[in-house]
């Protein structure tokens, strides 16, 4: 092991706390010594496009990627739903951690929940999956980007350029932000993202003896329901453009999965939803049980909305 371990980590606020959170864990456990190299990533200097039309969440993490490959850093920490479902030869994600909160939040500062809006309200989001999911439940609504960290989109929110905003109810817990949170959206109203609120530690697959020592970090139920969830999406092609949502929940030893796939291009067209469940005890089985709510999916009809 290294004398000093160099966590990479993008430099919004909430990344830096999610590492800060991941370097006092291994400074208590293992004794490391442990630094920050802070980093701004394209997708966060792309702030004007929707991350589907730039080149995806990969836009997060390629810098980190580089520093992990040119030794300037031993591990990077994700936001596991920002992680692309494949990642780079020579680079794997050596272990998840427990999730918070997976749910998206609806955040307002003049309507108390997303019936209250009224007729034709603006709602600022640039995440396609919750686009199709709540035209789902409200076609009326005007749906517009919104591009940024949590603390610029809670900014324009208060600017007064958007009714309401949705974001992902960890990142705000995290934070301290609990209080901005008017309602959240339970996963039977708005299916959470693959891997939303858990947090995901990335390394090169060559750093076997770091890789052991990750590996006794990982929590196990968060683990087998995040590979299970990032499966549905790699096997249906897996990109950003893609409005696919998936959630999947321990009930005793049985994991429930949902999913739902909107269409990109018409986002009003009806949602397709599968339900599978089953008991995976490896990444392997949990793999193969997204697998199948992805095949479900297709048989559903995916195919002429994947085409989209």
């Amino acid at each position: 092991m290294h004398t000093k371990t160099i966590i990479a980590t993008r430099e919004s606020r909430l990344a830096l706390w999610q590492a800060e959170h991941v370097r006092d864990a291994l400074t208590a456990r293992f004794g490391l010594a442990v630094e920050l190299l802070g980093m701004t990533t394209k997708g966060d200097q792309i702030l004007d496009r929707a991350l589907s039309k730039v080149g995806g969440k990969g836009l997060f993490v390629k810098e980190l990627e580089t520093a992990l490959e040119e030794g300037r850093a031993h591990l990077a920490v994700h936001s596991l739903k920002d992680v692309p479902m494949d990642l780079p030869e020579g680079f794997v994600l050596a272990a998840v951690w427990e999730r918070e909160d997976p749910r998206d939040a609806f955040v307002s500062n003049r309507y108390e929940n997303l019936a209250a809006l009224p007729q034709g309200a603006v709602v600022g989001t640039s995440s396609l999956r919750r686009v199709v999911q709540l035209l789902a439940r409200r076609p009326d609504l005007k749906i517009e980007p919104l591009r940024g960290n949590l603390d610029t989109r809670l900014r324009k929110l208060d600017e007064g350029g958007y009714d309401a905003i949705v974001l992902a109810a960890a990142g705000l817990k995290r934070l301290g932000l609990a209080q901005r949170i008017r309602a959240v959206f339970e996963p039977a109203e708005m299916i959470p993202a693959a891997g939303q609120g858990a947090l995901g530690i990335e390394v090169r697959e060559d750093a076997t003896e770091l890789r052991a020592l990750l590996a006794q970090t990982i929590h196990t139920p968060t683990f087998l329901s995040a590979h299970a969830e990032r499966a549905v999406s790699r096997a249906l092609g897996g990109s950003c453009s893609m409005p696919l949502a998936a959630h999947a929940v321990w009930r005793g030893d049985t994991l429930v999965m949902d999913a739902a796939l909107g269409h990109a291009t018409e986002p009003t067209r009806p949602l397709l939803n599968t339900q599978v469940s089953g008991r995976p005890t490896d990444e392997a089985s949990a793999r193969a049980l997204g697998e199948s709510a992805a095949a479900r999916l297709r048989e559903a009809g995916a195919g002429s909305y994947l085409s989209a």
